[in-house]
């Protein structure tokens, strides 16, 4: 079977990996030079296994409310004329409550889990290096009230197996000990020690590295003008420069960017695309900066250590496909590296960037089948893209070559929105 794979992130290289491990032959095609180069690119490098959970919570509309009225806001909200903008919010807020909660942590929580267990038999097999480490990540509590707070998240992590350790101000600074520099400006943490961090990046180069080693073909510099059907199944895609490209199935892995190319063939997605920010700094003292990734819950800022580097993500902008980085967008996340690790690593050297998170109104990514018996989908992982990329390629695969996944699909196609 041939496969053509529309999208050389990381959720693209996986499902790549696993239709040529197969038997596959497979052809990848990505308007970037090279793989790895949007989404993937610089994000905060959690594998968040025991934090997988969907943005729409009860509670959630007051706490943005808040949030934008914050000297260092974790949320911005563009208010733009657009229709598609304003429907993905109305369907994220009638999410916002408890039943819809559970519903879709737990199909959230089944991919995840499933990465979280393909993942080490992938590294295993390709021997490649992305800076991981397997030390967990401290959600670490500013406030009492943050601390006590988290009893409901304790009480969701135990029902999903998720194992964690509730921590006092001690605990954290055993846990990262360049912490007790600051150790008044926290009360305690939780620590969930299956979660594991790397370069989401570097993976992806080295996977798609390996791909290749297995004829997987690369066609990078090659932008998709549309989706082409011909009786009612898909003939092929239509690229601006290496004309049409065919095959006998076809997994659109375009991320943010999937909706321009499904809605013109009536494949509605609400995939919308959530901006976020990060800074990439060099560590100039190792006994000072983060040994593992550390999440400040008062500023939703992830930091993460990757090898002699360290990582600060954060912050949710909604502003349509802007990918502007302007001069103060990252000053959050230099704030709480600055604040909670001041003598780490050199803010003074940080690189900027932004990139864009497909983000589903319920949270849960859109996997497997579609209205075309020979298109495939494999996006709207939102910021768990990284997470969920092992278990969502190798079941795409599974779904793509007509062989029973491992894992249930109910909940997580298209079906759901009818």
């Amino acid at each position: 079977m041939k496969v053509v794979v529309m999208g050389a992130g990381v959720i693209g290289v996986t499902t790549a990996w696993y239709l040529a491990k197969a038997g596959a032959e497979v052809t990848v095609l990505d308007r970037q030079p090279g793989p790895g180069l949007e989404t993937s690119y610089a994000n905060a490098g959690e594998l968040s296994y025991g934090m997988t959970s969907p943005w729409a919570a009860p509670g959630i509309p007051w706490k943005a409310v808040k949030w934008m009225f914050m000297k260092r806001r974790p949320f911005f909200i563009w208010p733009l004329i657009s229709p598609t903008m304003w429907s993905w919010a109305v369907q994220m807020l009638r999410n916002c409550n408890e039943e819809s909660y559970r519903i879709n942590k737990s199909r959230m929580v089944r991919i995840s889990n499933y990465s979280r267990d393909v993942l080490p038999d992938l590294i295993a097999e390709t021997g490649i290096e992305y800076d991981g480490r397997e030390q967990g990540t401290l959600q670490l509590f500013r406030t009492e009230k943050q601390l006590k707070g988290s009893k409901a998240d304790q009480e969701i992590l135990a029902e999903y197996d998720s194992p964690f350790e509730v921590l006092d101000r001690d605990g954290c600074i055993a846990a990262e000990p360049a912490l007790a520099r600051v150790r008044d400006k926290f009360v305690g943490g939780l620590r969930l020690t299956a979660d594991r961090t790397g370069d989401c990046r570097l993976f992806t180069i080295a996977l798609a590295e390996k791909c290749a080693e297995m004829g997987v073909e690369f066609q990078y510099g090659t932008s998709i003008r549309a989706i082409a059907v011909e009786n009612g199944r898909i003939a092929g895609v239509d690229t601006e420069i290496a004309g049409r490209i065919t095959g006998d199935a076809y997994v659109c892995a375009l991320g943010s960017y999937g909706p321009r190319v499904l809605n013109p063939i009536g494949v509605k997605l609400p995939v919308y695309p959530v901006k976020g920010y990060s800074v990439t700094l060099p560590v100039t003292d190792d006994a000072m900066a983060p040994q593992s990734t550390l999440m400040d819950e008062t500023h939703k800022v992830a930091i993460t250590r990757l090898g002699d580097r360290i990582r600060v993500a954060g912050t949710a902008e909604i502003a349509g496909y802007s990918d502007r980085l302007g001069p103060h967008a990252t000053d959050t996340v230099r704030y709480v590296i600055s604040d909670l690790f001041p003598e780490g690593g050199d803010v003074s050297k940080a690189e900027g960037w932004t990139g864009l998170r497909p983000m589903t109104p319920d949270g849960t990514p859109v996997l497997g089948p579609s209205r075309y018996d020979n298109l495939f989908l494999n996006t709207g992982h939102g910021t768990l893209g990284w997470t969920m990329a092992c278990g969502s390629g190798r079941a795409v695969a599974d779904v793509v070559l007509g062989r029973t996944p491992e894992i249930s699909f109910d909940g997580l196609t298209a079906a759901r929105y009818g």
